[in-house]
């Protein structure tokens, strides 16, 4: 390596998503030029977040930074990365890949890490003589095609944070459940009049300057999928391949009432829905709604958000009958919780149980109110 270049062997892969590089590096060359993007939140007043990697985690680095010096130390799987296509030059005639500086990226700075940002950190501790290392290089691919790459590599995994995942879909080009999904949370979470209004933890840990987020975005992400598709993943393929989307059976709309608006590209009409709603559920317990520090209290907190949104399906097709594009007002969800037979007090330890039984719990006092509300089309809900 020289202060300008570095090559490595290579052979050049054909996949869907293009040509991509697969190569093997000494483990210090790989740490001298790549660095990681961290997903953080810009400076520029308008809540907007930049970047895709997650932050490292000190006691995951403290680990690997150990681990890369012990005897039978290994790292199977390729750190991937993605280069600028004036910093990489490929030579067919040698399988050989060479990444190089230009005008305004030094060396050191020339490959952004998509997956494998803590493998890295944890070999620039690397003491032995030799740890080659396995890369994968997407050469010219834009942010949309690398924070796709992050989130397809690590959406089924545990370790990564799936609020993190579910952010990182805003870079998306094309429309998908998970991006809809996540662009109501984001409004949810910043419209000042929401209930939800700086309620909802973005990458799905506190954010600095707020007093409580007792939401995940992962939460928010998910109970709304859980309202316009059957299989997210399939209809963001669908999407990416522009095939066409058939409108929701009657049976279909039954279990994804938003399904239709979503099609239909309705978008703000979801969000209302979610704003009225959870407008009438914070008037009818105001206290509960705005005490996130009361123990036992699960109504503002994902539990409670959880059995919220499961009722929100039964009472939404009652009101909508056989209309798929309906928006009520408060007023008319406010029917629907007049004889929940809880009030403001209630919501403790003594009758919510911490963990998931509160959730149950709390569906099912819901559940008897609207049994209450709407006996007609009962049994056509479920």
């Amino acid at each position: 390596m020289d202060n300008n270049s570095i090559s490595f062997p290579a052979l050049k892969v054909e996949q869907p998503i293009g040509p991509f590089f697969i190569g093997v590096m000494d483990c210090r060359d790989l740490v001298h030029v790549a660095v990681a993007d961290i997903r953080r939140l810009e400076d520029n007043g308008l809540d907007d977040y930049i970047g895709i990697q997650r932050r490292l985690s000190t006691d995951r680095t403290k680990e690997l930074k150990a681990y890369v010096n012990s005897y039978d130390a290994t790292f199977p799987t390729s750190i991937i990365l993605a280069v600028e296509e004036e910093n990489a030059h490929w030579d067919d005639a040698t399988n050989t890949l060479t990444f190089r500086a230009s005008e305004k990226t030094p060396l050191n700075d020339v490959a952004r890490i998509i997956d494998g940002q803590h493998r890295v950190e944890g070999l620039s501790a690397f003491e032995g003589e030799e740890f080659k290392v396995s890369v994968s290089v997407f050469v010219g691919a834009d942010l949309a095609t690398q924070a796709n790459i992050f989130a397809t590599v690590n959406l089924a995994q545990t370790k990564v944070n799936r609020s993190l995942v579910y952010d990182l879909l805003d870079y998306e080009k094309k429309r998908s459940p998970q991006k809809t999904a996540h662009h109501i949370a984001v409004a949810l979470d910043q419209l000042q009049f929401s209930p939800f209004y700086h309620r909802i933890k973005r990458l799905g840990s506190a954010t600095a300057g707020r007093e409580g987020e007792p939401l995940t975005q992962a939460a928010v992400v998910e109970s709304l999928l859980d309202f316009m598709s059957r299989d997210p993943m399939s209809d963001r393929n669908s999407f990416l391949r522009s095939l066409r989307i058939t409108f929701p059976t009657p049976e279909e709309h039954r279990k994804f009432p938003f399904r239709e608006m979503f099609i239909r590209e309705q978008d703000s009409a979801i969000t209302q829905i979610m704003l009225n709603y959870f407008t009438a559920v914070s008037k009818k317990w105001p206290t509960s709604w705005a005490g996130l520090d009361r123990p036992g209290n699960v109504l503002p907190k994902t539990n409670g958000f959880k059995a919220l949104m499961r009722y929100l399906k039964p009472v939404y097709l009652h009101i909508a009958g056989n209309q798929r594009d309906v928006v009520p007002d408060s007023s008319q969800f406010s029917v629907y919780l007049r004889n929940v037979e809880l009030g403001d007090d209630d919501f403790n330890t003594t009758v919510f149980k911490p963990g998931t039984s509160g959730e149950s719990l709390l569906y099912r006092t819901l559940m008897a109110a609207f049994k209450k509300d709407a006996p007609a089309q009962q049994e056509s809900l479920f």
